[in-house]
């Protein structure tokens, strides 16, 4: 798998970041990220020089369904072994993680917050899987990795964020080699109506850039993929939601580094219910 050229410089194309990724890493950054794990993880009574890859299941999975959603998706994407895997907006890694523990693939991992990439290097090297996955600091609208890199591109809770969608789409089937697999869990949106903010990916609707089911699935069309798999999950996605939101937190779990997370998710829990926002599944091949 090739990644970084010399000197930094990307081999993918180049676009100008927009203002709104400035906003958007503020969205996620804390600066406390790793602190408020490792604090959590020992409090918890756990020996940081013997974790095992469970012990973190409960606060790796920052998207609807967390684990569930991953495990479905990964098979629906007939992940191997022999996969080279691009972990397309990783967060603190917990997808790149599961997929490299469980099937022993090679994975990349790319996120645009450089403070989640750093405590997604700390976790990978805790349970031992760093050998197996590469963290990048990037854009997934401007991915710094050759054409025809990877043979999947798993995203998981990340076009939410993105206002360029073509871009996404297109950046996503250029490292792919042909009839590579694109595996996507995403929020859309439903019918017309405000949400309520904050919600999980956005404060703030200034960074919610939501499409409708129809829209998402022409933009990825158009980049040069065929959708094999399209499912829409949305009552599944609210039932696991509702049952996760009324048992009381644990000591580890996505509260200890998302600031007002118990918010965030009974707001994205209110948008599904009222049918505002819809939950997708999918799986595309990159056309020759």
């Amino acid at each position: 798998m090739q990644l970084m050229t010399d000197a930094g410089a990307s081999p993918g194309r180049h676009h100008e970041y927009p203002e709104p990724a400035m906003s958007l890493d503020r969205q996620y950054a804390t600066g406390l990220s790793r602190d408020r794990i490792e604090a959590a993880l020992v409090a918890a009574g756990l020996d940081l020089d013997h974790l095992q890859r469970a012990d973190l299941a409960p606060l790796e999975d920052f998207h609807t369904m967390g684990r569930i959603a991953t495990s479905q998706l990964a098979e629906l994407a007939a992940i191997e072994r022999s996969d080279e895997v691009l972990d397309a907006g990783s967060g603190v890694g917990g997808t790149a993680r599961y997929l490299a523990g469980q099937f022993g693939c090679r994975v990349t991992a790319v996120d645009l917050t450089a403070e989640y990439c750093d405590t997604s290097r700390w976790l990978n090297r805790l349970v031992g899987l760093d050998g197996y996955i590469a963290v990048q600091h990037g854009d997934v609208t401007d991915l710094p990795f050759h054409s025809a890199s990877f043979t999947v591109v798993f995203s998981q809770h990340v076009q939410m964020n993105v206002a360029g969608k073509a871009r996404l789409y297109d950046e996503a089937r250029r490292v792919l080699r042909a009839r590579g697999r694109l595996a996507i869990w995403d929020i859309v949106a439903g019918t017309p109506g405000e949400l309520d903010f904050p919600l999980p990916w956005a404060d703030q609707p200034a960074l919610s850039h939501l499409a409708s089911a129809d829209q998402l699935r022409a933009t990825i069309e158009s980049a040069g993929f065929s959708v094999t798999h399209w499912s829409d999950m949305t009552e599944d996605a609210l039932t696991i939601m509702e049952i996760f939101l009324s048992a009381p937190p644990g000591p580890l779990g996505l509260h200890i580094f998302v600031d007002r997370f118990a918010e965030k998710a009974n707001n994205l829990v209110r948008g599904l219910s009222s049918g505002r926002l819809r939950a997708m599944q999918a799986v595309a091949e990159a056309r020759t």
